[in-house]
């Protein structure tokens, strides 16, 4: 069911309604349903992470008795409603992708402290909040994708050499609006600073023909429109799974300095969650058992190591990633946006 912005699904082993409020800026109209007091065994998700979670939802009420109920908006729509939605707020958890995402969340006072021995041996640390707000449940490798059929390999290396004039009108890069090239750029400024990143953006901009998407991207990469690119592995991976043909493939990016960038797709317990112990309980499950059920749909890495990736993404190969803190990534996100302004980066 969809109204406004935001899709509410119910699921099988329950059918409690979502009751729906007005928001600032999401217009929702009130339904009339009536929904089940905290002492259900029910757990309430607002979600702007739309890749097959229903079949991961279904897998845990089997193994634990506990009913999700789940609600899809974007990142900006169901942070702006429970902040609306207060003490009252239905979310026991938000999830979300990006680690700017999920800092912001955090620093708006959304999540609430989270104390799990499991989470603490299954996430790592690199990829959970320090405050342990929130919690990393899959990564998600932003590297360089190429035409094999017009780009050596050996040709490639590093995110700054992509800066280089050798690649003018050949590079293909998504919009500085989009969080994944925030948190890519922001990752930079991190390891090289804010003049450096900048001499390395400005080259970008030079250089590049600008995507709203990594779908369109790759596959303008395919169609011959450009030769190289920075794109989410799994998107590739999707592309891969319609077609094993596809005739773009992945270079792990900075194998010899810093390693991949990595992003996280993640949860946090809400501040004004009725059933915190079943929230837990299902990050728990996110992370331990149900780590290949989140991940495999959108062809995402674990970041549990006793979890395996799918075979696709196994077949890309081993690399060396990134570990900044993604805590970081979110630290340095105003930095990132003002750098792309003053480039020209759009």
């Amino acid at each position: 069911m969809r109204v406004g912005g935001i899709v509410l699904h119910v699921s099988r082993a329950s059918r409690v309604c979502l009751a729906v409020a007005a928001v600032a800026s999401v217009t929702v109209a009130a339904t009339g349903c009536s929904f089940a007091g905290a002492g259900d065994d029910v757990v309430r998700v607002y979600t702007a992470r739309h890749y097959d979670l229903e079949s991961a939802f279904e897998q845990f009420s089997a193994d634990t008795g506990v009913s999700v109920e789940f609600l899809y908006g974007t990142d900006a729509e169901l942070r702006e409603r429970i902040q609306a939605e207060g003490e009252d707020t239905l979310a026991d958890v938000y999830l979300t992708v990006d680690a700017g995402n999920l800092a912001a969340a955090a620093d708006e006072g959304l999540f609430r402290p989270t104390r799990s021995d499991v989470l603490d041996r299954a996430v790592p640390r690199a990829l959970r909040d320090p405050q342990d707000r929130w919690f990393g449940l899959a990564e998600r490798a932003r590297t360089i994708v190429y035409d094999p059929a017009r780009v050596d390999p050996s040709d490639l290396s590093t995110y700054e050499d992509l800066a280089d004039p050798k690649w003018d009108g050949r590079l293909c890069l998504r919009g500085a609006t989009e969080t994944y090239t925030q948190s890519l750029v922001a990752s930079l400024i991190a390891r090289n600073g804010y003049a450096d990143t900048k001499r390395v953006v400005a080259g970008w901009v030079d250089d590049a023909e600008i995507f709203s998407n990594d779908v369109d991207l790759l596959k303008n990469i395919a169609s011959g429109d450009c030769e190289v690119g920075i794109a989410n592995h799994y998107y590739l991976a999707q592309l891969l799974d319609e077609d094993p043909d596809f005739p773009v493939k992945i270079f792990w990016a900075d194998q010899q300095t810093a390693g991949v960038h990595i992003n996280v797709s993640g949860a946090g317990v809400t501040a004004a969650a009725d059933n915190p112990d079943l929230a837990r309980q299902l990050l728990e499950w996110l992370a331990t058992d149900g780590q290949q059920a989140f991940t495999a749909g959108n062809f995402e890495y674990p970041v549990n190591a006793e979890a395996q990736p799918v075979p696709l993404i196994e077949g890309f190969g081993d690399f060396k990633a990134d570990r900044l803190h993604a805590a970081e990534l979110a630290d340095r996100n105003a930095d990132a946006i003002r750098l792309m302004a003053e480039t020209g980066y759009e």
